[in-house]
């Protein structure tokens, strides 16, 4: 029994050794200074087995595969190598060649394949791992904001809006977001909420993004920009990483709050079919303040302080109650509560993210990938209103196919909102669990006219003082107990929640003929879309169940190369969108790429291109009544499912519907005599030109990278609010009703980017990039549209550092300067101020830990500054972190 129990212990141990039957040794060096590359990757072609090399640039590399075979020897910043192996135990040098620039990177989405920045035939942002090492910014997403001609607005620490020419908002329905090729937007917002529930730091591989419209391949809302977020593979990058991030934000009103930030990313390519990865990430901190008491009227800054009888301060809620008394009274507005004392302004965020990948074949020729991200955050978020977006879950999961030349997916997003809700609708409800607007109002005129014996007459401050002799003060038990139940009541007549667990269903697909036919590059593709809006009444008019729409389009593009040498690269696509609601859509797009030069490093391009957005779930589904307005979608489906019952003053009950405010409204302008014409909300259209130049320029001993862009957009049918008046009886009473629309206004934008980058003082890298943009819009077409363009006219980015100031350390610095600009929102509009920021960082690599410690600062300066009206002002942020890669 031994004897055979050693035998087969034998066989199977000779078995183990005979796997690995080919030995392959080597050292990977830099071609241009001769030093040994640590972490370069190997990897036989078109499999996941691989290893990497040690602090000394060597590897041995044992695999089962029989010569011939060939290795691919990689590493960010350095041309692929491939190597034949041949015979066992050999031994091969590798001399890897440094990009010259970011010009030699490769990119993807421009054209839906691989090619290199210089050769893309439209503008394109890009950043990698690399990249968010050297990135002065707290996080690689607050980072996008030094690329060239992007903007990012502040409206949380967690929560930041990317934009790309013009018209940005916190709402940004004009810009998409996608995450390994998922819409990372929330299904009833419809736009995307930052990177509060986005991807890991330490997944990130790379992230390319797209200025201006590119309907053409990826559809509606791909508007005035896309942003491609794409995570590592686990079969690519394997091992444990770790992330440990804290530090300290300051600002005026909230004063110096510690922050951390944890990641963690798990990936293992169990054999050359299966792997699986998971990463976690979570974030904890205070946001910046908003104390902003100004006094408003309407959508503009007034003079004036809490001494106005009708005050209304931008962070104050409550306080838009308000009664024209006329006579000696005049306007009086009720005694709001301050932002601070409604919401909590500590947020959080939780990321989950898992995959499981499967190769059949054990190559690329087809993997299967399951991918669930889940995540959960609290934040706060400023539309029409502001949010307290509490304990929000956005959770995505997705079916993939893919292979060399074709991918088909499906995905769902789900959300729940959670414990937010409204602060607008907390201080006003608030204020009417202890007294009723009608019987606060009438103690106030009555105090003030003398009727209360011991008041003060015609005082205005005593008449305030007598009217608020029972409210809630912050923080005593009434007043906790009120906004408890308040919010968590989502009846806005009293309550404030914000309710909503909407779904939307995705899928897409895409054909590369490339292997096929030869004349040409030629893909096919198409998607799907349904919505299932689900508010319980709360946004949406789906009181009777979920509303439930479609969408969906399909595509082409070919590509062929002309000229001596492929010069010559002409790219022509064309797109149909049809939505349930609307007409059918085509978004056409030509381009032309040109590489001059010896080496064919001058490149020039001139695009056409179109896009279109789609109406948001709100502009044609909303049934809202806010206090001042009721908003109501603007489809045809949508106007008879809204309807609204009140009582007047006298007791008797009205009813009107949104089909009134459509077919029997009147002009807010005429107080109610024009008849008012509003059509159906229908898509927005754009047509975009666009002509650029990227380059490389001998300077000295180095290059002068250049990447020059010009542009000029042309809009039509802009989605637009119009307010209108609708009447409920012969006296004169009235409801006013904000429908949604489009504008016929001519609207135009235009604009240059230029980016400069090289390298100095041996080795020191120098880049500055300068954005303009302009827009034209005639107000006398629509004198009631607000064209909310939100951009600043000129703004200069500076970056300048070096990876290897000496062995190991490294430092970089970035500065931006923008001018003042106006803000336009149905929030407030106002001026934003011109700014200077200065971030920067040092970092230092420990390479036997496999370690990087980076300690870094944002706006140094220490000048706060506001990004938009009913924000916070943004301080001081300071970080050190330590991040292991093993």
């Amino acid at each position: 029994m031994i004897k055979k129990f050693i035998l087969l212990a034998f066989i199977a141990f000779s078995s183990v050794a005979m796997v690995g039957q080919t030995t392959v040794t080597g050292t990977v060096t830099d071609a241009k200074t001769g030093e040994t590359i640590p972490g370069a990757n190997i990897k036989i072609a078109r499999k996941a087995v691989g290893t990497t090399t040690d602090f000394d640039g060597q590897f041995v590399f044992n695999v089962s595969d029989n010569p011939p075979f060939t290795l691919e020897i990689s590493v960010l910043g350095f041309h692929l190598e491939k190597v034949e192996i041949t015979k066992n135990n050999q031994k091969v040098i590798v001399n890897l060649i440094e990009n010259e620039t970011s010009l030699d990177e490769i990119v993807v989405s421009a054209s839906r394949t691989p090619e290199r920045v210089m050769e893309s035939p439209v503008t394109i942002e890009r950043m990698d791992s690399r990249a968010i090492k050297n990135t002065s910014s707290p996080s690689f997403y607050d980072g996008l904001e030094n690329l060239k001609g992007v903007d990012v607005n502040t409206n949380s620490l967690t929560f930041k809006s990317v934009n790309t020419r013009g018209f940005a908002t916190f709402s940004n329905t004009r810009f998409m977001q996608l995450v390994d090729g998922m819409d990372n937007s929330s299904p009833a917002l419809n736009f995307a909420l930052g990177n509060l529930l986005g991807m890991s730091e330490l997944d990130v591989k790379t992230v390319e993004l797209l200025p201006g419209a590119s309907s053409a391949l990826y559809g509606a809302n791909a508007f005035n920009g896309i942003m491609f977020m794409t995570s590592k593979s686990p079969f690519e990058d394997q091992g444990i990483s770790v992330s440990l991030k804290g530090g300290v934000t300051s600002q005026e009103a909230a004063g110096n709050n510690e922050f951390y930030d944890f990641n963690i990313r798990m990936a293992y390519a169990f054999s050359n079919k299966f792997a699986a990865k998971a990463t976690l990430s979570y974030l904890e901190g205070e946001d910046w303040h908003a104390t902003d008491y100004r006094n408003t009227d309407g959508d503009e800054y007034i003079s004036g302080d809490r001494s106005d009888p009708n005050y209304n301060g931008v962070n104050v809620y409550g306080d838009v109650a308000s009664n024209d008394f006329g006579g000696a009274i005049g306007k009086v507005s009720r005694t709001g509560y301050n932002e601070n004392d409604l919401m909590d302004y500590g947020v959080k965020s939780v990321k989950f993210g898992s995959s499981l990948n499967y190769r059949p074949f054990g190559d690329d020729r087809l993997e299967v990938i399951w991918n669930t991200k889940v995540g959960v955050g609290t934040t706060q978020y400023l539309g029409g209103q502001k949010y307290s977006i509490k304990n929000f879950l956005l959770e995505q999961h997705k079916l993939e196919f893919k292979g060399k030349n074709f991918f088909v997916r499906g995905y769902v997003t789900s959300e729940d909102a959670g414990d937010s809700y409204n602060t607008l609708f907390a201080g006003l409800n608030i204020n009417r669990s202890w007294s009723s607007d009608q019987n606060w109002f009438t103690e106030y005129a009555g105090a003030y006219l003398g009727s209360v014996p011991g008041v003060t007459a015609s005082s205005h401050e005593a008449a305030r003082a007598f009217a608020d002799r029972n409210r809630f003060l912050p923080g005593s038990a009434e007043f906790n107990n009120a906004f408890n139940e308040v919010t968590s009541n989502p009846d806005l007549i009293s309550g404030a929640k914000f309710r909503d667990q909407t779904k939307l269903y995705h899928a897409d697909a895409n054909y590369n003929f490339q292997d096929v036919i030869d004349f040409a590059e030629i893909q096919v593709g198409g998607s799907y879309r349904r919505y299932s809006l689900n508010s319980f009444g709360n946004i949406f008019t789906d009181t009777d169940g979920p509303i439930k729409y479609d969408e969906y389009g399909v595509y082409t593009q070919a590509q062929k190369k002309f000229l001596e040498e492929d010069r010559l690269k002409v790219t022509a696509s064309i797109r149909y969108d049809k939505a349930q609601n609307f007409d059918g859509n085509f978004s056409p797009r030509v381009s032309f790429a040109y590489a001059g030069g010896e080496n064919k490093n001058q490149n020039f391009r001139a695009s056409f291109q179109t896009g279109f957005r789609n109406p948001t779930t709100q502009d044609q589904y909303i049934g809202l009544d806010v206090g001042n307005a009721i908003l109501v979608g603007g489809v045809e489906d949508n106007i008879d499912r809204y309807t609204t019952t009140f009582t007047d003053a006298a007791g008797v009950n009205y009813r009107l519907t949104g089909r009134d405010a459509y077919e029997n409204s009147y002009t807010v302008a005429s107080g109610g005599t024009v008849k008012a014409e509003v059509d159906f909300v229908k898509p927005e259209k754009v047509t975009a030109f666009e002509v650029g130049y990227r380059g490389l320029i001998p300077v000295n001993e180095s290059n002068l990278t250049v990447d020059l862009s010009l542009y000029y957009n042309q809009y039509e049918d802009f989605i637009a609010n119009k307010n209108v008046i609708v009447p409920y009886n012969a006296a004169g009473g009235f409801k006013v009703f904000q429908l949604y629309t489009n504008s016929d206004a001519d609207i135009n934008s235009y604009g240059a980017t230029i980016g400069l980058n090289t390298k100095i003082l041996k080795g020191f890298n120098l880049g500055l990039n300068y954005t303009y943009a302009k827009f034209d819009f005639d107000q006398a077409s629509d004198p009631d549209f607000e064209a909310g363009f939100n951009t600043p006219e000129h703004k200069v980015k500076l970056q300048f550092g070096k990876t290897d100031l000496f062995k190991n350390f490294g430092f970089n610095v970035n500065a931006r300067w923008q001018d003042e600009y106006r803000w336009e929102s149905s929030f407030l509009d106002g001026t934003m101020k011109a700014r200077t920021v200065l971030d920067a960082q040092v970092n230092y690599s420990v390479p036997s830990m496999k370690s990087v410690f980076k300690l870094g600062g944002a706006n140094l300066t220490g000048q706060e500054y506001l990004g938009a009206t009913g924000v916070g002002a943004i301080g001081s942020q300071y970080y050190i972190s330590w991040t292991i890669n093993n």
